[in-house]
């Protein structure tokens, strides 16, 4: 680091090291001073174990001392056993002093995320709880992710970009995988789309948060949604200042009639695999809703879990049927990992440029890397590979947890089976479900309760992902559900 001039216009003289200071070197015990400043770095941890020092010649020239003060200061920190020289490999922090014990008022409590109505960090708790078995639904099979798939489309991609590809680009998104996008969902969901109007987002929740704005810009204050429904998507419209009236599902889809009585002018629905129940919208109301949107209402599709089917035959997207007054969403969250932070959003067209300016101002667009490498993935047969695995693999964790809970939950019912990555158990009435789930987490499960995706009463239930573990491991947890239900029965 060269002189650098301070606020008085002085020139100064010092260290990127720790920030310290040519001007703050006292005349006598400068040694000392030195080891002090970077003990003191060591035990509050701005140097951990295997940080390594700058080399004495250049420190002393930064802080215009002699290169024995450095010398001298790095020989008494090794003397007290926190660095040690190693030749070409420098002088390297070795030890550190023991962190503080944590500072609790009480041990934490396994009930505590389901003591209390769940507020928007109620996942991060969980996720935090430690547990033997995890069957919080929406965690896919990680372990799956092709690695040498993207690994060999990553370097056939990086050979192929250009450095103005490095650049700024469009904020919709990568073009190349604008256009694999509009073939996957050509191929996949029937839907024709012009790669144009496409805009890559961060996943659904980045769509969603995108969406706030041009939704209240329209007059839009209320976004209806399914009953029960997610609760991270109702949290994630809350938090956008958009009222969030429920409308009941049942076996068929959401109840039309009751959308109509909310008076909201938008509903977000996920029409291809229902979550939590797992119902698929059907023909009638497929029909209903878009005299619905016929009428001035907007929809917004979450197309969730539309790729994991096993038991039934493909449903195509609303998106298909209906454009200008249907915004579509969906991510490759659950068909890759949602690490990668890629989906897309299809907006109706009078909607395109405001959520185009939406996604500029927020990061002028997603990283584009990832974008080639997914788009490769998409045009070369190999995502489709992948998610043939998959289904393959879900269909025998999902057979393993419904003996399981035949077994060990004797009369309790299993809901949407036939696609996704989670089941909802319902049973008997007589257990609060947040009670259950709290014993059950005691026990080293983790699950959520079906109250935690409801506004309106109703039946307790459980709901439990079955893509992440392995047939073994699942029987084990369910095995402990039951456990944990008849303690509190």
């Amino acid at each position: 680091m060269g002189p650098v001039t301070d606020r008085d216009g002085a020139t100064a003289h010092g260290s990127d090291f720790l920030n310290l200071r040519a001007d703050d070197v006292p005349a006598d015990g400068k040694a000392d001073w030195l080891a002090r400043q970077v003990r003191q770095a060591i035990t509050d941890r701005r140097l951990t174990v295997g940080s390594r020092l700058p080399a004495t010649r250049l420190l002393a020239a930064e802080l215009r001392v002699s290169r024995g003060v450095v010398t001298e200061a790095y020989r008494r920190l090794a003397e007290d056993g926190h660095v040690e020289g190693r030749r070409r490999g420098g002088t390297v922090v070795v030890a550190a002093p023991p962190p503080p014990p944590p500072t609790r008022a009480q041990p934490p409590s396994h009930a505590a995320p389901f003591t209390a109505p769940p507020d928007p960090r109620v996942f991060d708790a969980l996720r935090a709880a430690d547990a033997r078995v995890d069957l919080t639904p929406g965690r896919p099979d990680l372990s799956a992710f092709p690695r040498t798939a993207w690994l060999r489309a990553e370097r056939s991609v990086l050979a192929e970009l250009s450095s103005a590809d490095l650049g700024y680009g469009d904020p919709r998104g990568a073009p190349r995988l604008r256009r694999a996008v509009a073939d996957w969902l050509a191929r996949s969901r029937g839907i024709g789309v012009d790669p144009d109007g496409i805009v890559i987002v961060a996943g659904i929740a980045q769509a969603l948060t995108l969406l706030h704005p041009v939704l209240r810009a329209d007059g839009i204050t209320a976004v209806a949604v399914e009953e029960p429904g997610s609760l991270g998507t109702r949290q994630h419209l809350a938090h956008g200042g958009l009222a969030t009236p429920p409308v009941p599902v049942d076996a068929h889809g959401p109840d039309v009639a009751a959308l109509r009585a909310t008076g909201a002018p938008a509903v977000l629905l996920t029409p291809a695999h229902q979550f939590p129940t797992g119902a698929v919208t059907s023909g009638e109301r497929r029909r209903e809703l878009l005299r619905w949107a016929a009428d001035g209402g907007l929809l917004l599709e979450d197309d969730y879990d539309a790729e994991h089917r096993y038991d039934r035959p493909p449903v195509p997207a609303l998106r298909s049927l209906l454009a200008d007054r249907l915004c579509y969403m969906g991510s490759v969250s659950k068909l890759l990992a949602p690490a990668l932070r890629i989906g897309w959003l299809l907006p109706p067209r009078r909607h395109l440029d405001a959520l185009t300016d939406a996604k500029r101002f927020t990061d002028l667009g997603s990283a584009v890397l990832p974008q080639l490498v997914l788009a490769r993935l998409m045009e070369t047969g190999q995502l489709e590979r992948h998610l043939r695995l998959l289904r393959a693999r879900h269909v025998r964790r999902r057979d393993a947890v419904i003996a399981a809970v035949r077994t060990h939950l004797p009369g309790a019912t299993v809901h949407g089976a036939a696609a996704g990555l989670h089941l909802t158990v319902t049973y008997a009435p007589d257990v609060p479900d947040t009670e259950l789930a709290a014993a059950a987490l005691t026990l080293g499960v983790k699950c959520h309760p079906l109250s935690w995706h409801r506004q309106l009463p109703g039946r307790p239930g459980l709901v439990l992902g079955y893509a992440a573990d392995p047939p073994g491991t699942l029987t084990e947890g369910v095995a402990l559900l039951g456990r944990a239900l008849r303690s509190l029965a």
